[in-house]
């Protein structure tokens, strides 16, 4: 009997076969039929050159289809309103698991969203308050700035017995909504004199709005509505006339015999111009906004968003307002010291939600942050918080460089929440480029060996060990490390900048040396942001290359968005003796079955929809008869199917010599980004890629100084080198480069290090370093130090 018990416990049960995600045949972007299998309940990390194909096969092909099957089981009804995902190219996906996926995609800028919102700590405050708050108020509703108070009352009628009976009734909503900036914290004003000249009369043009000057509509629309006289002064007008022209509300008449709705010039403007958002706007309108309204702080909530009532119930003398400013550490000892057995649970939930927010390294934050003010590491490390204190297990974890923004310092702190989240029994996917991650990592893949086309492919698969001598790009770059400069340039000027007292600055006066590579440091939070960004003056000169988001469609490409696509149409044009627009795809040029998009797209409803490629074009996106017009022996689908450094070569000489298009892409090509096609669309480049991008468009700009924030994102340790290649040809031209950076390779590399500190938030925004790098690690004062020192073996 014992040898038979013994038998069947030593057969491992079927269920436990499933230990591996296998992926066959990923063909997603630039990958080659990639085949890997994957351990489950570890942690992997997948490395690579920027732009070899990482986040093609973990997001846009494993965790695609995870995501795509979890909404293929729900109801019809329900798929219709989630986002249509296609099937990834891939032949077989095994073995996939729920997939939870952190990216580094900005909170909406939404101005109603904070960054209590969007962690559901607000609410919990809100509950709290409406409980303990004295004195009461209301509901948590009473509580929040998206909800404003209203009250009404009528007849309703009500089917009683058979019988129709009328009743009156009346409701109210307590809402804390500030009623003045309705839950915004700020109002804008319009400044009178820029809409209108009062010295003139509408007739000989008083209105100076950009549309509303000449014979046009909509200056005709004021001066034959009859309600003022169009010969008077505008100074002239009475105080009716003055309300009719500036606030009258839609109004329907007859004017010049067509029916038409007039309005007041300002609820006119505030609807056409200023509810649209400020980047879609063409640059005239936006110079004229940027003019005219003025954003301030709202007066009567002092920009807490609250009403009166939400801001006059307290707890132990604090208000919600003041709970929500307060730094997330400073509420989280708040919170700890609350003793109320009625709401327990509450408590325990947001003295939990408090706590992971110090404990993922975001306590420098306060709870009434606005969520668009968070940058992309910031916004990835929010996302996390929820996930901590999860009890789901057998979970794949997709994280996207969970270490930008982090000083190496935090870096330490990532690592071990990484590790709990795998300990717990999930299996984590990481794409990363920085070593101290790679070497906690279980299982390795490094993709390449190239970018673009020159990548797709597996090159490792296996240990950290193992990679050290594989002898890929990876493994070569792995124990690279960059050393002190011998001799540091010296400055030519100073950029001053005298009591900075952005967000958490403490009236800080600092002199960042010009002519020099100048790098910001601390740990995140400490204020490099605030000091860089908030602090420099306007009109030095300054280009600032941040980590805002690219915005485009699958239309653009690098060609449309550097600027480059304009020489080449009118080289085209020239050549041929035609017109530029015919060289567009988005023009008079462009295929008229797909209208220039190469692809014939069918939506399906709540089903995927079907992308197929446009038979008359081919895909090419221009009209045949566009086609047979060519440029040094190519036609423009050719030119634009090229790599940046094939192009670059074929604008430089010969009969498609053009000097503006060979300019651009020569900084492309400085950038790192030769391997990439100008007509690839900017919706598949990576985020290193992307940053890149904006970093070769504005090396065009017309400034002395550049300010870079993070440029080592995304990029491979091989691309670092590049990168600092590039900064050091900047500096060598004559201009002044100052970078935010944590990389120890860039600071290193630095003239003259800035260190922002001790720790962030109010326990940060002083100096505590100004010197050369040498004299940094020799003194060992800052944990920026400390971790310096270490990286180069001081």
């Amino acid at each position: 009997m014992a040898t038979e018990t013994e038998k069947t416990t030593s057969t491992p049960h079927v269920a436990d076969s499933h230990g591996l995600i296998r992926v066959h045949g990923a063909r997603e972007n630039n990958l080659k039929d990639v085949s890997i299998e994957i351990p489950k309940r570890r942690l992997t990390v997948f490395t690579g050159v920027s732009g070899s194909g990482k986040s093609s096969l973990v997001f846009d092909t494993i965790a695609a289809e995870s995501q795509r099957l979890i909404n293929e089981t729900y109801p019809a009804f329900v798929q219709g309103f989630m986002p249509n995902l296609a099937r990834p190219e891939v032949d077989v996906l095994e073995g996939l698991t729920t997939a939870i996926i952190v990216d580094q995609q900005r909170m909406g800028g939404d101005p109603r969203s904070t960054v209590g919102t969007a962690t559901d700590a607000n609410a919990l405050l809100r509950i709290l308050f409406s409980r303990l708050g004295k004195p009461h108020i209301g509901s948590p509703k009473a509580f929040s700035f998206n909800i404003a108070s209203i009250s009404g009352a009528g007849a309703v009628t009500v089917e009683r017995a058979g019988q129709r009976v009328k009743e009156r009734r009346s409701f109210s909503i307590t809402g804390g909504m500030c009623p003045r900036c309705e839950g915004r914290g700020a109002v804008t004003d319009l400044d009178l004199a820029q809409l209108y000249d009062e010295t003139l009369s509408l007739s000989e043009g008083a209105i100076t709005v950009p549309g509303y000057k000449g014979g046009g509509w909509n200056s005709r629309l004021y001066i034959e509505s009859g309600f003022f006289d169009p010969d008077k002064p505008v100074s002239k007008f009475t105080k009716k006339e003055l309300q009719d022209f500036l606030y009258r509300e839609p109004t329907r008449m007859k004017i010049a015999g067509i029916n038409m709705t007039y309005e007041g010039l300002i609820p006119r403007i505030q609807k056409s111009m200023l509810s649209k958002d400020k980047e879609s706007m063409q640059p005239h309108i936006r110079e004229f906004v940027e003019r005219a309204v003025t954003f301030a702080t709202c007066p009567d909530c002092d920009g807490t968003r609250l009403s009166e009532g939400a801001r006059s119930s307290k707890i132990d003398g604090i208000s919600i307002a003041d709970a929500c400013a307060m730094q997330i550490s400073d509420l989280a000892a708040w919170v700890r010291g609350l003793d109320e057995p009625s709401v327990a649970p509450l408590l325990a939930t947001l003295r939990h939600t408090l706590e992971s927010f110090v404990e993922i390294g975001l306590g420098y934050l306060s709870l009434d942050r606005p969520a668009g003010t968070l940058s992309g590491g910031e916004a990835q490390r929010t996302k996390m918080i929820r996930h901590l204190g999860s009890s789901l297990t057998d979970v794949t974890y997709v994280f996207d460089e969970p270490t930008t923004g982090l000083h190496p310092h935090d870096i330490q702190r990532m690592n071990g929440l990484l590790l709990r989240l795998r300990d717990k029994g999930n299996t984590v996917l990481v794409v990363e480029h920085k070593p101290e991650v790679i070497a906690i990592a279980d299982h390795v893949v490094d993709l390449g060996p190239g970018a673009g086309a020159g990548g797709g492919t597996v090159c490792f698969e296996g240990t950290v060990e193992a990679l050290r001598t594989g002898g890929t790009i990876t493994g070569r770059h792995f124990d690279d490390r960059a050393a002190l400069k011998d001799t540091v340039r010296k400055p030519t000027g100073t950029l001053e900048i005298r009591g900075a007292s952005t967000h958490n600055l403490q009236g800080v006066d600092v002199d960042i040396p010009l002519g020099v590579l100048a790098v910001v440091t601390g740990v995140a939070g400490s204020g490099k942001s605030s000091l860089v960004h908030g602090s420099i003056p306007a009109g030095a000169g300054v280009i600032s290359v941040d980590q805002g988001a690219i915005r485009g469609s699958r239309r653009s490409n690098p060609a449309t968005y550097t600027g480059l696509l304009d020489p080449i149409r009118k080289a085209f044009a020239k050549e041929n003796g035609v017109k530029p627009a015919l060289f567009s795809s988005n023009s008079e040029g462009a295929c008229p079955t797909c209208n220039g998009a190469g692809v014939i797209y069918t939506d399906l409803a709540m089903m995927a929809g079907v992308a197929t490629t446009c038979e008359d074009c081919d895909g090419k996106r221009f009209e045949a008869s566009v086609l047979d017009y060519r440029l040094g022996g190519r036609d423009i689908s050719e030119v634009l199917a090229m790599p940046v450094t094939e192009a670059e070569e074929f604008f430089a000489a010969g009969e498609a010599h053009t000097p503006a298009a060979h300019r651009i892409l020569q900084r492309l090509t400085d950038v790192g980004l030769g391997y990439l096609t100008i007509g690839q669309p900017l919706t598949t480049l990576s985020g290193g890629e992307r940053q890149r991008l904006k970093l070769a468009t504005h090396m065009a700009d017309k400034g002395g100084v550049y300010v870079l924030d993070e440029p080592t994102a995304g990029l491979h340790l091989a691309d670092v080198e590049q990168l600092l290649g590039l900064l050091d040809r900047l500096v060598d031209t004559g201009k002044s480069v100052i970078v935010v950076e944590h990389h120890q390779a860039v600071m290193a590399h630095a003239d003259w290090i800035i260190d922002l500190g001790p720790g962030a938030g109010h326990d940060g925004g002083r100096i505590v370093f100004e010197g050369t790098p040498a004299d940094l690690v020799a003194a060992r004062s800052t944990l920026t130090a400390q971790h310096l020192a270490e990286y180069v073996g001081a």
